[in-house]
């Protein structure tokens, strides 16, 4: 390669360009994702030392009572090894993946995209974004219906900044339910929910039950913060295959202990 051949892939002038083309736009959290990576050469050849897609979301993290958004990343797959592309040259890369247990749902305001780039020595590295719509696994909508089915109404997500949770991820999904009716309106002001661990065999969730303030001393604990508990659940995979009603029976006698 010339000098000046150089200096235009340093700048990225006349670079490869990349771009991935999935199955489809909406998957669910243990679903395999395929698709294709087209990738372009440009006017010169480069070296490639490989192509890498990232499994992307964004999460909230609370600093000096301001809301900061942060890129987090969830996973990522090397697709190809080192390469060395030629001039105009165009190639096919198939490719397929899991879905991480760990991606939040697409409810809400949170994000989730497949990130592509190519590593290209002293060079500006070619990207591509595509957003996906992440729709709950099978044991997650059993857990969802469960809860609904116990008079609770969605009313927020967030994914927010929780590094203290043992997961091999900073953040988690918190989705906010509030009651309409049944036994728990009157009891409690709301209700989160975190899917902490998800699979085939099972789910782990954590349950912050907020109770009312319905006394002085209740009053008292609400302004102390002491009116909330945490709960861990684990779900099995034997659970969740006996449906909503049998899991919404098992989470309203733990809920019941707490409000």
């Amino acid at each position: 390669m010339s000098f000046f051949g150089r200096i235009l892939a340093k700048v990225g002038i006349g670079s490869a360009a990349v771009d991935t083309v999935l199955e489809k736009s909406a998957y669910a959290p243990g679903e395999e994702v395929r698709g294709i990576v087209r990738i372009e050469g440009g006017a010169i050849e480069q070296r490639i030392e490989g192509i890498v897609l990232a499994v992307m979301t964004q999460y909230v993290r609370e600093s000096n009572d301001t809301k900061i958004h942060h890129n987090a990343e969830i996973a990522r797959v090397r697709v190809t090894e080192p390469m060395t592309l030629e001039p105009n040259s165009r190639h096919e890369v198939p490719f397929s993946f899991i879905l991480p247990y760990k991606t939040p749902l697409s409810i809400g305001r949170t994000p989730v995209w497949i990130k592509t780039s190519a590593d290209i020595a002293s060079a500006v590295d070619p990207t591509d974004e595509d957003r996906i719509h992440v729709m709950p696994s099978p044991g997650q909508k059993v857990v969802l219906e469960a809860v609904e089915s116990l008079d609770f109404r969605l009313r927020q997500t967030e994914t927010v900044y929780a590094p203290r949770l043992g997961r091999s991820v900073s953040f988690v999904q918190e989705l906010e339910w509030v009651p309409t009716g049944g036994r728990f309106r009157g009891k409690l002001d709301e209700l989160e929910l975190m899917f902490l661990g998800d699979s085939a065999d099972g789910a782990e969730l954590l349950l912050q039950i907020d109770r009312k303030a319905t006394s002085l001393l209740g009053l008292f604990a609400e302004a102390a913060d002491t009116d909330e508990s945490f709960v861990r659940v684990s779900l099995s995979g034997g659970d969740l295959s006996a449906g909503p009603a049998h899991v919404a029976a098992k989470l309203s006698g733990i809920i019941a202990n707490y409000s």
